[in-house]
């Protein structure tokens, strides 16, 4: 990610609608799986930390971040066990745990090239019975300066996204479009950027509109996660490990 898009991200974090939004998929998601009492939970590119006092009301939260300036925002929240790490070749040993009951791919996974290798390292840190949390931007189509920006690799399809979960050796358990309600104004918002240029200013809307629009994304999680969507400007899997 360019390192000002970077610092928006970061100082907007506990606020932004989106980000908002996607804790509350998350939170809706752990209480799906039925996150054992005390669960070792592991986020995997965990950013500035913005996910992790979420996490640490589900269990022990340990985080791995490649990019030092953001690793060092997480670990000034003082929660859990941050470590230097990337994928797929530098996920870090932590001495008091070597497999975790949920691990988090939190938009993460379209950043990488070697997304597969990526999940297949993942497995291996992940406890029998346990489950990897994954979102990930949808529809190519709507690429854009967006996407470019924050270093993107893809946006990903159904199609692609369960391929590189079974091409992983891992089973997909739930899958499912979120942010759905919003699409229409996304495509509005990628067409402007496309005739007018892109500017990470714009993606900061006023406290009401931010407030609104964190309220319509809300309205999903009537739904959600007990059924699915067949759309959405994200896509949210729940998957595990093939049992032999």
């Amino acid at each position: 990610m360019e390192r000002d898009a970077f610092a928006l991200m970061a100082e907007a974090e506990a606020n932004h609608w989106w980000f908002r939004g996607r804790r509350a998929f998350i939170a809706a998601t752990l209480k799906r799986i039925g996150v054992p009492r005390d669960a070792m939970i592991l986020d995997a590119g965990c950013g500035s930390g913005g996910n992790l006092p979420l996490l640490a009301q589900f269990g022990h939260v340990h985080g791995f971040e490649f990019d030092r300036n953001a690793m060092e925002c997480a670990r000034a929240r003082g929660i859990g066990t941050i470590a230097s790490g990337w994928l797929p070749d530098g996920v870090p040993d932590f001495a008091d745990v070597s497999q975790f009951d949920v691990i988090g791919l939190f938009d993460v996974l379209e950043h990488l090239s070697k997304p597969v290798e990526s999940l297949r390292v993942l497995a291996t840190r992940l406890a029998p019975g346990g489950a990897i949390v994954i979102t990930v931007p949808a529809l190519p189509v709507l690429w854009g300066p967006h996407d470019v920006t924050h270093q993107h690799v893809r946006r990903y399809t159904r199609r692609m996204f369960r391929a590189h979960i079974e091409e992983a050796g891992l089973r997909v358990e739930y899958l499912t479009g979120i942010n759905l309600l919003l699409l229409p104004l996304a495509v509005l918002q990628r067409l402007r950027e496309r005739m007018l240029g892109y500017r990470p200013a714009d993606l900061i809307p006023s406290p009401f509109l931010n407030q609104l629009l964190f309220r319509i994304l809300r309205c999903e999680l009537r739904w959600l996660p007990r059924r699915t969507l067949p759309l959405g400007l994200s896509l949210l899997a729940i998957v595990r490990r093939e049992t032999a």
